[in-house]
């Protein structure tokens, strides 16, 4: 099973248990804020199975969080294959979503670079992106503090015309 341990994350593969815990982060508004809405159970159930589809389909995707403290689900870390098309696709994303209460105590971050030198040195990725509102100051310092660079400014496509959200920043990171 594919993992990335850093001094206080496990970064792992899903189990079926992590469902209810990421369906609460998914519904809570404060961790859902810079998305389009909350995820229903359904929802949220749908996407942990797609993102499991894409580790057997790309041979990664964003991983399970848990402490390893005491093995405590926190959400999720890893890259990504955005199914979109804009001036910087194809690409490889990465991102998070953590439960709100482990905000603020550098696990993004940890995580992030962990997840950074496995795209540049396991899967001998060139270049990571990641994007997000411009608004959404928390992500945007995690790109910055493992050494993304902003990029541009774009409107995602999959967000309709005028939609409060639809304008995104781009930031990128190349392989040294």
């Amino acid at each position: 099973m594919l993992k990335i341990i850093t001094p206080r994350l496990k970064l792992r593969e899903w189990k079926e248990e992590d469902k209810e815990p990421f369906f609460k982060l998914n519904s809570d508004p404060r961790v859902m804020e810079f998305m389009p809405k909350r995820l229903s159970k359904e929802e949220s159930d749908q996407l942990v199975e797609r993102i499991k589809l894409q580790f057997k389909e790309d041979g990664y995707s964003f991983f399970a969080v848990e402490l390893i403290e005491d093995n405590t689900f926190i959400g999720f870390i890893g890259l990504s294959i955005p199914k979109f098309d804009a001036f910087f696709t194809p690409c490889v994303e990465i991102g998070w979503r953590l439960a709100y209460d482990y905000w603020g105590k550098g696990y993004a971050t940890e995580g992030a670079k962990a997840t950074l030198n496995y795209g540049f040195n396991e899967l001998g990725l060139l270049e990571i992106v990641s994007f997000t509102v411009p608004q959404n100051v928390r992500s945007r310092q995690v790109m910055e503090r493992i050494g993304m660079k902003y990029i541009d400014e774009f409107n995602h496509p999959i967000l309709p015309k005028g939609h409060a959200l639809e304008k995104h920043v781009l930031y990128k990171i190349v392989q040294k």
